[in-house]
């Protein structure tokens, strides 16, 4: 495989380019892209150019870049999340009918959680996660459930730090964080009221596969009074799932 002058290989490149976009940059132009993959604007101009041929990018009418709908394609063909998202949206729906505002589904990728489905109302409280985005596992509700019933490992080197603040409430300190995940293995759920953004409050509760915690499913509702109460359909909705998960397996993992 061909490699540049520092030594990496034409894939390496490949991934530069496809992670320079996100969630809130789905459309950049060649420079951008340039900058953000930390490549030279040749090299830049040159593989956008041929992965724009094989379908992996495409361009706008300004000549802009996004990522193409092959890329999708594939994506969603050997997507390992595809039978979870399938079995969960009609579980998120019911709850959200109830509950209104957004409920969405995270498993853990690395040191993240990466939201790999949301539901959402024109009037819900703001809710800066989005399909595909990922939130910090100390920060976020979803994150805090997965943290909890993660891997020792996981736990160790995330509860070490650093643990960025994303309002006065995230957890920032060590000690808390810990006492936090014993608390939401007690009370199995996490209640999270402005830790991502002060109007809003995060809820999550485990989501099970033959008793192995696979993913969370959460709410973000407002920062208020009538948010603590809803845990409740919350937890009866992730024990649904959970059973219906357990009696066909569609996550590995």
């Amino acid at each position: 495989m061909a490699r540049s002058p520092s030594g990496e290989s034409l894939l390496t490149r490949v991934v530069r380019i496809l992670d320079a976009f996100g969630p809130d940059t789905p459309v950049l132009t060649v420079s951008e892209i340039s900058h953000r993959a930390a490549l030279p604007a040749a090299t830049t101009a040159r593989l956008v150019r041929e992965m724009t041929g094989h379908g992996l990018l495409a361009r706008d009418e300004r000549r802009r870049v996004r990522i193409g709908t092959r890329m999708w394609e594939l994506a969603e063909r050997a997507s390992p999340v595809l039978g979870l998202r399938q079995a969960a949206l009609q579980y998120m729906g019911d709850l959200q009918a109830v509950v209104g505002h957004s409920t969405q589904l995270g498993v853990l990728d690395g040191g993240e959680v990466l939201f790999v489905e949301r539901l959402s109302a024109p009037d819900a409280v703001v809710n800066i996660t989005r399909i595909a985005g990922r939130l910090p596992l100390h920060a976020s509700s979803a994150g805090l459930v997965l943290l909890a019933h993660g891997s020792a490992e996981v736990r160790e080197r995330i509860a070490r730090g650093p643990l960025p603040a994303l309002t006065p409430h995230t957890i920032a300190d060590e000690r808390a964080l810990r006492a936090e995940l014993a608390e939401v293995r007690r009370r199995g759920f996490a209640f999270c009221p402005g830790h991502i953004h002060p109007d809003a409050t995060g809820i999550a509760v485990p989501v099970r596969q033959n008793g192995e915690v696979v993913a969370a499913l959460g709410l973000v509702v407002p920062n208020d009074d009538a948010a603590w109460p809803l845990h409740q359909p919350l937890l009866l909705t992730g024990r649904a799932l959970s059973r219906a998960l357990s009696a066909a397996p569609v996550f590995s993992g």
